[in-house]
């Protein structure tokens, strides 16, 4: 090896510059150079070995070797550079003079790729199922030294640069390296670490530049900011007993009872570790079996509530870091609740730092417009048939379920996925390669997010919002259906049609129901051709829908009791339950996401007091009732769990059912829609000499009632009854449900 002063102001004017080919120095400048690494960096040479440093704005930059230090010639444009007589690459540090201040900082390009070559090849099958592991800004110790590995997939970039407040948002001194075919680039960055701030300069291949978050970033800058942020997580989870028996039962044989939460409006102003302290209390003081979370992946507009995604793989920071949120799973875990989480597969907005023509070209969204644009939402829509932008969704999926724990992902806006037509006229689509309306390559798409999610995250459930009747949305992917698709594979589906009879019947006046009874017991036509959910979710209380209390008609008194007796239907009825936050104590203004709820009303001192905190008791014991009574849970998607009494009592507003659990135990469920006391109401039981006795009121007093009940147990006789050899003489209160379990059998 050859040999330098130790000083070297006699020398450096002696030193050869780096030979720097013209074309090499012009693509670096603009930013199109596919492999910088092949000249930036030190690199054999005839004679030695050559440094090329590429450090815009630098007044000077020095080379740290072997305890020497060698200032570089300022070739112009930010290029320094010498050839010095080492017959081997030697290891060196940099020392670069801004504004007259030294910093020294190891040299990017002295370092081998990152990324290893089985990553590569899963990305470019579109196979990777742990790919942000593989992709995104990634805190490591590469060749020895502490650093971040940044990549994206930008395959129709002619360059890409990573900029940041590492080197005042300027990229020109961090060109990334093209990695192949996989059209993933790639550079590691020593010194960068948890917290820092970046994006991605790409060249489009029009030569023009964007700056664009990360898709890939698990963190970002708080909104209406918009960089993307580099994280390390440091949380150590406390919730392996819950992680080890949530797959103990399927999620359609056991309770299962979901509050809706819009985490940014339950409370104004609380953090993530503010809810899981506040949040877990008043979810397991209600005694609900889960949570759902609209969205929470980042998105810039807070008016959207979440549900126009620019950071699939980042926590909202509006409400803390991933860490904190990860504090709210493991807390509501340690407490016995699970987590399911909105998840937005189905579109993304078109801001211009974000996935809309991210590299210059159709990326994430098909070239085709009439199936990128999304009608309804102004928004673009994925293209499932790219095996990239499949795996970038499938792996999202898994990723907040594994990262997370999360026990569940709701998919939004299913149907809008599933319809090539889907709110758009004639002309505006085109049909598949069958000539049909169907879009199979969404098909194919959430069969593989199904199929890879159950296979890897045991206990998780995934649930479809899809209000049409697509065949199938919770059968098996491999069950082939009528249409020929298969089952999307779903675990459960929200049940839309029953939600919109439901509540179209219990707002008319009682007097006009009988003309409606049919909308209450349709449902059981179709209540076993899926799995379903019976959901109450935040769109039926927002946009001049009315929160729904004030759906009901009457006054107020009538109002809360028809609430009261709609809810102890809902509960007993087949299907899971979910209820939008406020509705558990009849708040009557629709939800605002900016003033957040009425809390006010549970106030002891507020007048009206009574009236909410009543139906706050009331789906309390709702939850406990129903979680100590398998009648209600164990048999939802069997039709043995499910008998009529009376269906067709439409003048009485009466509707009479009986639920059975799996060792045929009984439960009783009577609704009375009509404010008329009945006394002695007749109804079919299975046998005679059964006790009965009534396990939930909705017209208790504690609840704000009229206290009409049956306090005694009530023997069956061998009266028929409703085609049954047996029948049980039952009060029933005013607007009201109530629930009867058979407690023994006399001797």
């Amino acid at each position: 090896m050859g040999t330098l002063p130790r000083t070297v102001a006699d020398v450096r004017d002696r030193l050869p510059e780096a030979p720097l080919d013209a074309q090499d120095r012009g693509r670096l400048l603009a930013g199109t150079h596919h492999d910088p690494h092949a000249v930036l960096g030190a690199h054999p040479v005839p004679g030695g070995t050559a440094f090329v440093v590429l450090r815009p704005y630098a007044q000077a930059v020095t080379l740290l070797t072997h305890g020497r230090c060698v200032k570089l010639k300022d070739t112009g444009d930010g290029f320094f550079s010498a050839v010095l007589p080492y017959d081997a690459l030697p290891e060196y540090r940099l020392r670069v003079t801004y504004d007259g201040r030294d910093s020294t900082y190891e040299d990017p390009y002295r370092f081998l790729p990152a990324l290893g070559e089985l990553d590569l090849h899963l990305i470019g099958e579109g196979r990777h199922e742990d790919l942000w592991k593989a992709l995104g800004a990634h805190p490591m110790t590469h060749q020895g030294v502490p650093g971040t590995r940044f990549t994206v997939w930008a395959p129709h970039a002619r360059g890409v640069r990573v900029c940041g407040d590492f080197c005042s948002w300027g990229g020109a001194a961090y060109p990334m390296r093209s990695l192949g075919s996989t059209g993933v680039w790639e550079l590691f960055v020593p010194g960068i670490g948890e917290g820092a701030l970046y994006k991605f300069d790409i060249t489009r291949p029009d030569g023009t530049h964007t700056v664009r978050a990360d898709p890939m970033a698990r963190r970002t800058e708080v909104p209406p900011a918009t960089a993307s942020v580099v994280t390390e997580s440091s949380h150590v989870w406390a919730d392996a007993e819950w992680m080890a028996h949530r797959a103990d039962r399927p999620v359609h044989r056991a309770p299962f009872s979901v509050y809706e939460v819009h985490l940014a409006s339950w409370r104004p102003g609380l953090s993530y570790r503010q809810l899981a302290e506040q949040l877990t209390e008043y979810v397991t003081d209600a005694g609900f079996t889960h949570v759902e979370l609209m969205p929470v992946a980042e998105y810039p507009f807070s008016g959207s509530w979440g549900y126009q995604v620019t950071g699939f793989y980042a926590p909202t920071a509006r409400l803390g870091t991933p860490d904190d949120f990860k504090y709210l799973v493991d807390t509501l875990h340690r407490a016995g609740v699970g987590v399911i989480l909105d998840w937005v597969p189905a579109h993304f907005p078109k801001d211009d730092w974000a996935l809309a023509a991210f590299d210059g070209e159709h990326l994430y969204e098909p070239g085709d417009p009439r199936r990128a644009e999304h009608p309804d939402w102004g928004t673009l829509t994925f293209d499932y048939g790219r095996k990239e932008v499949r795996n970038f969704l499938v792996a999202n999926a898994t990723y907040w379920c594994e990262e997370f724990h999360i026990d569940g992902l709701r998919v939004d806006a299913v149907a809008s996925m599933l319809y090539l037509d889907y709110s758009r006229e004639y002309g505006q689509w085109a049909p598949n390669e069958s000539g049909g309306r169907e879009n199979l390559d969404a098909v194919a798409f959430l069969q593989e997010m199904n199929a890879t999610v159950y296979r890897r995250c045991p206990g998780v459930v995934t649930i479809a919002e899809e209000s049409t009747a697509w065949d199938g949305v919770t059968r098996a992917t491999h069950d082939l259906g009528p249409g020929g698709f298969g089952g999307l594979g779903f675990g459960l589906k929200w049940n839309m049609g029953w939600m919109h009879d439901s509540l179209e019947y219990i707002k008319h006046d009682p007097v006009h129901r009988v003309y409606h009874h049919n909308e209450m017991t349709f449902s059981m036509v179709y209540a076993y051709s899926e799995n379903y959910l019976l959901p109450l979710s935040h769109d039926e209380v927002v946009h001049g829908k009315q929160a729904l209390v004030s759906k009901m008609p009457g006054d107020w008194w009538q109002q809360r009791a028809n609430h009261r007796a709609y809810l102890g239907f809902m509960w007993a009825h087949p299907g899971k339950q979910l209820l939008f936050m406020g509705q558990e104590f009849a708040q009557g203004a629709e939800w605002s996401e900016e003033n957040g709820l009425d809390w006010a009303l549970l106030d002891p001192d507020y007048p009206a007091e009574p009236d909410h905190r009543g139906v706050l008791r009331l789906v309390r014991d709702l939850n406990h009732e129903y979680r100590s009574a398998p009648a209600l849970w164990e048999q939802d998607t069997e039709p043995a769990g499910f008998s009529w009494v009376a269906a067709d009592s439409a003048e009485d507003n009466v509707l009479a059912f009986l639920r059975f659990a799996a060792d045929g135990t009984p439960l009783l469920a009577v609704c009375n829609f009509s404010p008329v006391i009945r006394h002695d109401y007749p109804l079919g039981v299975p046998d005679a000499d059964t006790v009965w006795r009534e396990t939930l009121n909705t017209d208790l007093a504690r609840y704000g009632g009229g206290d009409i009940r049956n306090p005694d147990p009530l023997k069956s006789t061998p009266e028929p009854a409703h085609g049954r050899p047996a029948s049980l003489r039952v009060t029933l209160p005013p607007l009201a449900t109530v629930w009867l379990t058979a407690w023994s059998v006399s001797p």
